[in-house]
């Protein structure tokens, strides 16, 4: 009885391992993981004229495996054209047309990051390596390439000024500039990077000097606050310019960009409403108005003087008080039927106390509203009287829109004084 129970459990073991070893037979990886590799020419003329100017590069692979495609000079030094790319089993195809990994030459000096460049003239070895459990293989053989490159489309005296952007339209380091030198023709693109890699384009600016031509080439970046669009958010950013050429040649450089108080300045008149008094003036009296503004924007309004109080004579305006108009600048104006230029009284968005100082300069912050209040001396009887008195919002050589322009006009009677 013993001896049928162990012959029984013979015969299941060498069942079992007869199915074991035939599935290892099965599943065992067959020899090399490269099972062939070749490129289809030995010979390459990567020089843009349409004629042998891209190869193409097959191998198969018995199993998955981290591919890599690279050439060795007769110095022994590498040029790589893949680096430890994944595969799946089966066969592949690649383009190849002399372009690889960026590398400088002895002795060369290139302002830029090369990322990638056409291999010089001369005779290669090539090599295509397979990484797979199991054990690594490659096949190699022999490449001549058989003209010298385009020069590299190097970009050179590349700034980016100012270093601080601040998009809110206040006169205050609202643009950017970007400058690059191309060194060879190619085509040039720069961009805002974030910190997640997100891109955001920025034109070149036209010039004498066509798109992609070798030379002077100028960016200009304001945001998109011009168009009303809100800036990228506070925060430093990578300006990184690309060029590359018509062989594939590329090339890298960038610089860091601080963005701050960014955003589309937005204020109004509350309510469209100003208090005016008295509606009858007696020639040297004073019409006192009173009105709020509110910025309802993200951005900070910048600000300057007369401050609020200040009492104007009729025949004075603020550039005669040295308070001259300043590009990007908020002030509250008056205006009349006989003023001979437009809104000649201003004033600060309010007092200094009132206001936040940053760097030289005084702004309304964002959700802040302040009164002011003032007046004109009337000093002269104009020919067209009565007349009327409004006040207006004055984003200086920039606009006044709509809702902010003759604001609540008051009619007025001027008496003349015996």
């Amino acid at each position: 009885m013993r001896a049928s129970i162990f012959a029984s459990v013979l015969a299941a073991a060498a069942v079992c391992g007869g199915l074991l070893l035939a599935v290892w037979l099965v599943l065992r990886p067959a020899g090399a993981a490269l099972r062939t590799a070749e490129f289809s020419s030995a010979t390459l003329t990567p020089d843009a004229d349409g004629l042998d100017d891209v190869l193409r590069i097959r191998y198969e692979l018995a199993r998955p495996a981290l591919v890599s495609i690279f050439l060795l000079d007769a110095a022994g030094t590498r040029y790589t054209f893949r680096s430890a790319s994944q595969r799946s089993s089966g066969s592949h195809a690649v383009l190849f047309s002399g372009i690889v990994d960026g590398f400088a030459l002895a002795g060369e000096t290139v302002s830029a990051e090369i990322l990638a460049r056409v291999l010089p003239a001369g005779d290669y070895t090539w090599v295509v390596a397979a990484a797979a459990p199991g054990g690594d293989s490659e096949r190699r053989g022999t490449l001549s390439i058989l003209s010298q490159p385009a020069p590299l489309p190097d970009v050179r005296g590349f700034s980016v000024s100012p270093l601080v952007f601040t998009p809110n339209r206040d006169g205050i380091s609202d643009r950017v500039w970007i400058n690059a030198y191309l060194a060879a023709p190619a085509k040039l693109d720069v961009s805002l990077i974030d910190d997640a890699g997100a891109a955001r384009p920025i034109p070149e600016r036209e010039g004498t000097i066509a798109p992609g031509a070798a030379g002077l080439h100028t960016f200009e970046y304001e945001g998109g606050v011009d168009l009303g669009v809100n800036p990228p958010p506070d925060g430093t950013y990578s300006v990184v310019a690309l060029a590359q050429d018509a062989l594939g040649q590329r090339v890298r450089a960038q610089g860091k960009l601080a963005i701050e108080l960014g955003g589309v300045p937005r204020a109004e008149i509350v309510n469209a409403a100003v208090s005016f008094e008295p509606a009858t003036i007696v020639q040297g009296e004073a019409l006192n108005f009173s009105l709020t503004v509110e910025n309802y924007g993200t951005a900070p309004l910048r600000t300057t003087g007369p401050a609020p109080g200040y009492a104007y004579k009729q025949n004075e305006n603020a550039n005669t008080l040295g308070w001259f108009e300043e590009s990007g600048a908020w002030r509250v104006g008056l205006d009349c039927d006989t003023c001979i230029r437009d809104y000649p009284w201003r004033w600060a968005l309010g007092t200094p106390e009132e206001l936040t100082k940053i760097g030289d300069y005084y702004y309304l912050m964002p959700g802040q509203r302040v009164t002011i209040s003032s007046s004109v001396l009337i000093t002269d009887v104009p020919e067209r009287n009565p007349l009327y008195f409004w006040a207006g919002l004055i984003h200086e050589d920039v606009e006044i829109s709509n809702v902010n322009n003759r604001v609540d006009p008051f009619f007025v009677t001027i008496v003349p004084r015996n």
